[in-house]
Parts: structure tokens; sequence; C-alpha cells
């Protein structure tokens, strides 16, 4: 083993969790914890001149990723980069406006863009990533784990298509009612590039990777199977199960994706992430030891008091009860207007809280 990349993990409890093993107390950490919300984050953004400067300087990168375990006792660290690397490594275009979020700017728009999709070569296009990785996994030195990403087939078609954000991916349903066939073509490309990725992430230290599939909530319910989930499954089943002498957990979380819980159990992954619109409780239910679960508190909870915030948490935990298998989130990704000393107030009641469920 490289000396980039120490074996010795003072903090598992994350990987712990994930895999339902006993914990002392239920670890926590939160979707786009290296964010705008944070002052030292701006700065830094600043410094990199864009958003997708930030992402391919190494050393920024590395600097973001650290930035919230500086302030709060987090259980994980996660790679600061974006959901939408590989189809800018495709040759898209991907460029992010003020206020407006990512587009691109050669969004597919005919069969024969989509068949000259070529699965992605992660060594050669995104060196800036697995570089990111292992300078982050070195600079850790085994304080937390380090966690990988990439969005979801479904979620990274629906861009793709549609050029960037939408409301009502007219675009991708048009696509996927009326030339299956084809949105199936480049749902494997992507998937096949994920599954690629992933594994180069892993390759340099990722130790636990999640799977964002932030759009599947927007289709049907067998169109959800059909054109998310199988291929999210697919992607699991093609991941590196173990490094480092350590299992190397999966988590897929779909955004609105509480009625599939069961179906997405069984994917293989080690874990499901919930959105805050289901209840963590009957969600353990439905699922029983087969996943751990990942989250809920809604994102605006942090808009609220502290004392506030502290009775949501309480209330999520005893919802989960007693055990392992329960990694504390949000529900989503930390908003940019909420104060940091309201995201350490959920950190903290998390960690005076919880003891008492892990007895």
């Amino acid at each position: 083993m490289s000396e980039s990349k120490p074996s010795e993990l003072k903090n598992d409890r994350f990987l712990r969790a994930l895999l339902r093993q006993p914990v002392d107390r239920t670890p926590v950490w939160m979707m786009r914890q290296a964010g705008r919300y944070l002052p030292e984050y701006r700065a830094s953004r600043a410094q990199a001149g864009s958003f997708m400067d930030l992402c391919r300087n190494t050393e920024l990168a590395c600097e973001v990723t650290l930035q919230p375990l500086e302030r709060y006792p987090l259980d994980a660290a996660i790679l600061f980069s974006d959901i939408l690397t590989i189809p800018d490594a495709m040759g898209l275009g991907l460029y992010f406006e003020e206020g407006e979020g990512p587009k691109f700017r050669k969004p597919l728009r005919s069969a024969a863009d989509i068949e000259r999709l070529e699965v992605v070569n992660t060594e050669r296009d995104l060196d800036y990533v697995t570089n990111a990785v292992s300078t982050i996994r070195r600079e850790l030195n085994g304080r937390v784990p380090l966690i990988g990403f990439s969005g979801s087939p479904w979620t990274l078609a629906t861009y793709m298509i549609e050029g960037g954000s939408s409301r009502d991916f007219a675009r991708c349903k048009e696509m996927l009612y009326n030339q299956p066939e084809l949105m199936h073509q480049l749902l494997g490309v992507l998937a096949d590039s994920v599954t690629a990725y992933l594994n180069a992430q892993i390759r340099a230290g990722a130790q636990a990777v999640q799977i964002f599939d932030t759009w599947g909530g927007a289709l049907s319910h067998g169109a959800y199977r059909e054109f998310s989930l199988q291929y999210m499954a697919r992607i699991v089943a093609g991941l590196i199960k173990e490094a480092d002498g350590r299992s190397v957990p999966a988590i897929l979380f779909t955004k609105g994706g509480g009625q599939w819980l069961e179906a997405m159990a069984e994917s293989g992954a080690s874990a499901l992430g919930l959105d805050w619109t289901t209840d963590i409780g009957v969600a353990r239910a439905r699922v029983g030891d087969r996943v751990a679960l990942q989250g809920n508190l809604d994102p605006a909870v942090l808009y609220a008091k502290p004392e506030r915030i502290r009775a949501e948490v309480g209330a999520i935990l005893q919802a989960f009860g007693h055990g392992s298998g329960h990694i504390f989130n949000l529900g989503h990704g930390i908003t940019p207007k909420v104060d940091p000393e309201h995201a350490r107030a959920m950190i903290e009641a998390v960690i005076e809280l919880s003891p008492q469920y892990h007895a």
C-alpha cells in the first residue's frame, strides 16, 4: 500500500454504520458540506476563478474538502467535485452561470449525438478528480473516511438532454417514451462510465461511494425501475468491493425515492439515502436489516433556531430507534444561506443525543 493511502483509520464509525456494525453513536456528515454556506469556501472559490477551475485545482479541491472538518466533528469527508464531470469529459461543455445552475454548450439533441458517445476514459479525462482523491486521502491521514461519488445515469442523462436543469424533463421523457432503445443506449454508456469512474476513485483512495440520483423521483413507478434503478444496480455490481483490507460500501440516494425502498434495497448497495419526505422509522421497518439508512433532516430545518434543530434531530434519532445502521445526514444538500453555527447545532445534537440508541 502506498504512503498516500495510510491504512490506519482513527474514526471508522461511518464505515461501520454503513455495514450495520455496532458503533458508539450515530455518525454524521452533510451532503454539500463543503459549499457556499461556508465563508472559507467562498474565499477559495473566488481564488479559483470559476467553479470548474476549483474542481480541477487539486490543492484547492483538497482544501475545500477539508474545510468543514476543520469547523465540525464530522465522521466523513466527501470529495469536492460535481456530479456532471462525466458528461463534461464526454465533450458536452459544462459551464455554470451565477444563480442558474449547470448548463451544457452541446446538449444531446439527436440519435447521432448519442451514438457518438463513448465510455469515458477516466485516466485521461478525469485525472483531476482521482488526483484530488489521492491528495485528500493523504491529507486526511486516517482522520475520517473519504467518500467518492457520481451522478446516476438517469440524472446525468437529464442534464445532457435538457442542456441544464429542468422543471418537467420534457425532452428526456419524450425520448424515454418514444425512443426507449435510444435512452437505454445512452444510459448504458453512462452506467459503464460511472462504474469506471467510481472504481478509479476507489483505487485512488475513496473508502465509500455514493450515487446521487437527484432526479429519479421525477419518473413514474415503472420508469424508475427500468431507466434508473436497474442502471444503478448494474453499477453497484461492477464496483470494487474491498480496498485496503476493508469493504467499500456503496450508498444509493434517490431524491423522491421513498416509494421504491424495497426495490432499492435489492440493488446490492450497502445503504440507501433518504430525503426528508420519508419517515426513517417506517423506512427501517420496510427494509429490515438488508441495508443501512442515511438521512434525513429537512435542510430547511437549519434555518430554525438551535433548540428547534436539536428537537428535530432528536425526533429522527428516536424514529430510527436503537441499533446501528443509521448515518445521520440531511435529506438533500445544505443550502447556501444557512448559518454555519446552525449546522454546528445539528452536528452537536447528533453527537449528544445518539449514544443512548447504541448502548
